[in-house]
């Protein structure tokens, strides 16, 4: 949501520069799809959340799989890995509008995408935020997770289905909005530096000492309740911003990535899933200046580059213990008439 949209084969090639294999993202427009062709990278389509009730007659499905898996499915096409159903289309702030159309899209996908042939190889998931399990008044610590009221029935329902289909169930957690709005939330909590609050969140003898372990947990927590402790996870969006909140800086996103990326690089797991290797997508590439700035300011600044390509700070994107500034977007120049 860009005021100057970088071309996507410049996209593409920037994703390439930094190593990346993986990529979310949120439809699958045409021109996004032509600038990932080639590349390899493996890929996470969307059916965006307007579109859910529609793909709801299997018809209309099987011909979203053609115009958007099929058509990009060619020797030096897209890989696509994924199809996101909706894009947390649970969230409280929707009242309800998406609660009983997206596990019928999600069934509806996966069947399309059998019957096309492409059902081993390519999974619907959906993606959701972390308010579908109950808020920290009720889930004080991780082992009591559940899911929310409200939904639990349609959770239990899609998480049978993914668990059914070797789907993994995606969720969106960010400590840094944790931390926003919340003067009383432990700023050290936020980052996986070992600093942690000066009394650790303290569950069954396990000290949670960041929030992403403990929001984690109480997610495993939540499935192990319905009879799915082993489904699959993906962390389908997780960052840091940085400007327009107090909080947003580049000193702190810097934090949050180096700790988070450390352990990534470690493949360690979280205490409920100790062994287990977290796949996660960063949020975001680029900073979107005209995305809306409901809940705040800092909503067009998630990028880890500016919105012409320059990266922001140093990463250590190959886990190698050597943080360096990634390689910026090529041709942008010439692209802005500068």
């Amino acid at each position: 949501m860009a005021t100057h949209r970088l071309p996507p084969k410049v996209m593409g090639q920037l994703l390439k520069d930094n190593g990346f294999r993986k990529v979310k993202i949120f439809d699958a427009d045409e021109r996004t799809m032509m600038g990932l062709a080639g590349t390899g990278i493996e890929t996470m389509v969307a059916v965006p959340n307007d579109m859910l009730a529609a793909v709801g007659d299997y018809q209309r499905a099987r011909e979203w799989v053609k115009d958007n898996v099929t058509k990009y499915n060619f020797d030096g096409g897209v890989n696509i890995k994924y199809v996101a159903v909706g894009n947390e289309p649970f969230l409280k702030a929707y009242n309800g509008m998406f609660d009983h159309v997206t596990v019928p899209a999600l069934k509806n996908i996966q069947r399309a995408l059998n019957e096309a042939g492409y059902g081993s190889a390519i999974k619907a998931t959906v993606p959701v935020n972390a308010d579908v399990y109950d808020s920290p008044a009720s889930n004080p610590v991780p082992s009591a997770g559940k899911f929310r009221d409200d939904i639990a029935g349609i959770m239990t329902d899609m998480v049978r289905f993914l668990n059914r289909s070797g789907a993994p169930l995606t969720v969106n957690i960010y400590p840094f909005l944790s931390l926003y709005g919340n003067d009383n939330f432990p700023l050290d909590y936020a980052f996986f530096d070992g600093g942690g609050p000066p009394k650790p969140v303290v569950d069954n003898g396990i000290n949670y000492t960041n929030v992403f372990d403990a929001n984690f947990d109480t997610l495993v927590s939540a499935l192990k309740r319905i009879g799915f402790g082993g489904l699959p996870v993906v962390i389908g969006e997780v960052g840091w911003p940085t400007d327009g909140d107090k909080h947003a800086t580049v000193p702190y996103a810097q934090r949050f990535y180096s700790g988070l990326l450390k352990r990534l690089a470690a493949r360690k797991g979280t205490p409920l899933r100790p062994r287990a290797r977290i796949v996660v997508y960063l949020f975001g590439l680029m900073d979107e200046d005209d995305k809306s700035v409901a809940p705040g300011n800092f909503e067009r600044h998630w990028g880890i580059f500016t919105f012409d390509g320059r990266p922001k700070f140093p990463l250590d994107l190959r886990g190698n213990g050597r943080p360096a500034m990634p390689a910026p977007a090529r041709g942008v120049r010439a692209y802005l008439g500068i």
